[in-house]
């Protein structure tokens, strides 16, 4: 697959923060349709989920599938917030390296430093697979894993949107908000399987979507435990050890949850593995991807995008009659009220 900014940036930059307040879960057993999934219009996409869902927790269905087995994993970026102009962790390893230029007045002149420090995205760019790595890792390694929890929470209290120029925590999918909470409803253990940062995503996203520590899965940088002064510490090195994305996806399922999926959501190729696994399952399975249709409330993009690019995966799901969701059709409402 030929590299672009989309790859680059998913093996380097992960996701992280917000605080929203929970939606009531309701079941689809005791409520009515005009209920379930209120940010929904209610479209066949819409009525498609609440089937699928009514018929699997039902007892006297042939489909039905036990709760131990009710697993559903989504994709974070631009599948449970928005993703561009590019992954919001981005923005995070901007701002560290502005705050940690004051003691390296090397970076003035050294590249893909320069370019951060100069708003030079187009240099960031052209510095490649070699200066994001470097970025990457300066800014997200070196330090104890209890120190950049600290550091993406404090971050995450005033960071704001560059185009939007909201915080970050406005821009999460009221839908998506819903839809976790029908299933968790409907006793589906919901999982994050994201190309982010799992010690990044752990800082704050329990809070976010309810989902614990435990069941939030993402790329990893390598760690090793020290004694430090007396105290037990796990440190951040300055490696990649897992890229959670396209194939790394599935990997990451099995080794961390052991069952496939019954349920899997994402919006780009990156995804596409995982929706293929689930599929895959023997049990009824649903595969949900979140199509970027709506220019006026968030972003309209697809094939061509350097972001969450949607093609191949498109493709497929329209051959197998995956479920797409069209934000500008299928969502009454983008963002938390």
């Amino acid at each position: 697959m030929k590299t672009n900014i989309n790859t680059l940036f998913v093996l380097c930059f992960f996701v992280f923060f917000i605080k929203v307040s929970p939606v009531f879960a309701q079941s689809a057993s005791n409520t009515s349709t005009s209920e379930i999934l209120k940010s929904w219009n209610n479209t066949a996409n819409k009525q498609a989920i609440i089937a699928y869902v009514s018929d699997v927790t039902n007892p006297k269905s042939s489909n039905f599938i036990p709760v131990a087995d009710r697993i559903a994993t989504f994709d974070n970026d631009g599948t449970l917030w928005s993703e561009q102009p590019a992954y919001f962790q981005f923005f995070f390893a901007i701002d560290r390296v502005k705050k940690m230029a004051k003691d390296h007045p090397e970076w003035k002149t050294e590249q893909p430093f320069k370019a951060v420090l100069e708003n030079d995205m187009e240099a960031l760019k052209a510095s490649g697979m070699e200066g994001l790595i470097k970025l990457v890792m300066t800014t997200h390694a070196g330090m104890t894993s209890t120190d950049f929890e600290k550091m993406v929470k404090e971050w995450s209290k005033t960071a704001v949107h560059p185009t939007k120029k909201v915080p970050f925590t406005d821009m999460i999918f009221q839908p998506m908000l819903e839809l976790l909470t029908y299933l968790r409803a409907n006793e589906f253990k919901t999982y994050i399987v994201s190309g982010g940062g799992i010690e990044f995503m752990r800082a704050f996203l329990t809070d976010v979507y309810g989902i614990p520590t435990e069941q939030i899965i993402g790329s990893t940088v390598k760690t090793k435990f020290e004694i430090v002064d007396g105290v037990p510490v796990i440190n951040r090195l300055a490696e990649l050890d897992h890229n959670d994305d396209k194939g790394g996806k599935p990997e990451s399922i099995n080794k961390y949850i052991g069952k496939k999926p019954v349920f899997a959501a994402g919006n780009s190729d990156g995804d596409l593995a995982m929706l293929q696994y689930t599929d895959s399952n023997t049990y009824k399975s649903f595969q949900l991807y979140i199509h970027h249709t709506d220019a006026a409330r968030e972003w309209a993009y697809d094939r061509t995008s350097s972001i969450g690019k949607f093609d191949k995966g498109l493709d497929e799901a329209i051959a197998k009659k995956w479920t797409v969701v069209s934000m500008k059709t299928d969502w009454s409402a983008i963002y938390p009220r």
